[in-house]
């Protein structure tokens, strides 16, 4: 049996993995609620947004060490099992969430939850650098990525909807369950890389592995990636460690804080809380394959990926920076507040997309899920010290801190072109 288009079925199972991710981490947050929501997460085990804030550091501690973890997991191991192994262990986590008595048990599963979770980013990274040519690798991680925008506009409705309908300890019970049923097509379709899939058309193998850089041509079962030690020694790494660094406190600010904006700021409900906050993330998806399509189309015309990347990220950087002030100066009722995060995020994708695609075109397949873990492992770090931040200066207001990330956009996007004087392969 052949399968046209097979890599397409291989991205896709990964825009669904994505999805199942964010419906999973996205939970906890919509059903936090506080003391004064009836049936809520913080009403029932009696915690506090302090305790919100320590949960939510220790998911992203463990969600850093993961990243570091499962890059060299992928590397090692390779897509298929690295998968099997990252999904397995965060629907399981998902599930016993349900279970959760106080702080240490939710803590726990949040711990096993964030190390899991981690594997989806380096493992796309990689597996895209495998599956895809070059001019093909942006638009199809901005479908990867597309799945966590599409899967944080399900997540509020479904979630405050099953939260109604059962509760959050059902509704825990349900979602987990979503990752363990996705590891049986997962197995079946992924049966190996492109270089020996029974099922692939030999007129597609031989486009993805043309379109590829000579190493990665070159680069058999046995081939060895390189060590972090001489990755960094490349000054382009940095432009991945030292950007995301910057940029990803911008995603995860409102991916983690935004429903308490909304419950703190204008006393919302988690069913209120169910109908707004996933307007955003329409605008994260439509960007994230609008960077991809853009990134392509230029690196078609122009022969140079150092010009479709860089051209996107900076594009996608001054977006942001025009919906964050726009978020200080405008949005005075909810209602332009996400019409403002919808801004933000759609150049957030559209920029970050291209980003994470940068591994893939510097170092071949065997060392990028190394760069790309330590790259998203820094990135989360830079993300942990601003929810240490957060709560405490939301006391007063939460203006600093749209400001501080509105900061932060210029410095990501100047380190990668500062770092990365040319976007191109360093092992031709």
């Amino acid at each position: 049996m052949k399968v046209k288009g097979l890599r397409w079925f291989i991205i896709g199972l990964i825009f669904l993995a994505t999805v199942i991710n964010y419906i999973d981490r996205s939970a906890l947050a919509i059903m936090w609620g506080n003391e004064n929501v009836e049936g809520s997460i913080s009403q029932s085990l009696g915690l506090t947004k302090n305790d919100y804030g320590l949960i939510l550091n220790i998911f992203m501690v463990f969600y850093a060490l993961g990243q570091l973890f499962s890059g060299k997991l992928f590397d090692k191991v390779g897509t298929r099992m690295g998968y099997v192994i990252c999904i397995g262990v965060w629907g399981i986590s998902s599930f016993l969430h349900s279970t959760v008595r106080g702080l240490f048990s939710i803590s726990f599963f949040r711990s096993t939850l964030g190390l899991s979770e981690a594997g989806n980013w380096p493992g796309g990274v990689k597996s895209n650098a495998e599956w895809f040519p070059i001019k093909e690798r942006a638009i199809a991680q901005g479908l990867f990525n597309a799945g966590a925008s599409i899967g944080s506009v399900i997540a509020p409705p479904f979630i405050a909807a099953l939260f109604v309908a059962f509760g959050w300890r059902i509704t825990f019970m349900i979602v987990g369950s979503f990752g363990i049923l996705w590891i049986i097509p997962w197995l079946l379709i992924n049966k190996s890389g492109p270089k020996t899939h029974p099922w692939i058309t030999e007129k597609e193998q031989k486009f993805i592995v043309e379109g590829q850089s000579k190493a990665d041509q070159n680069a058999t079962a046995d081939t060895k990636g390189l060590s972090l030690k001489q990755i960094l020694s490349h000054r382009e790494a940095w432009a991945i460690v030292v950007g995301r660094f910057f940029l990803e406190p911008i995603w995860w600010l409102f991916v983690g804080w935004m429903p308490i904006y909304l419950f703190d700021v204008y006393g919302f409900d988690v069913k209120e809380v169910g109908m707004f906050a996933w307007v955003p993330y329409v605008g994260a998806a439509i960007g994230s394959i609008a960077g991809g399509y853009v990134s392509g189309k230029i690196i078609a015309k122009t022969n140079s990926i150092n010009k479709g990347r860089k051209t996107t990220i900076l594009i996608g950087g001054i977006i942001m920076l025009i919906g964050l002030i726009a978020t200080v100066l405008f949005a005075t009722t909810p209602e332009r507040f996400v019409s403002i995060v919808f801004v933000v995020l759609f150049g957030f994708q559209f920029a970050i997309g291209n980003v994470q695609t940068l591994p893939s075109d510097l170092f071949s397949g065997k060392s990028v899920g190394s760069l790309a873990g330590l790259g998203g492992m820094v990135g989360v770090f830079s993300v942990i010290i601003m929810n240490f931040l957060v709560p405490k200066i939301a006391v007063v207001s939460y203006t600093p801190i749209f400001i501080a990330i509105a900061v932060f956009v210029p410095l990501g996007i100047g380190a990668i072109y500062f770092f990365a004087r040319n976007i191109d392969s360093l092992e031709k």
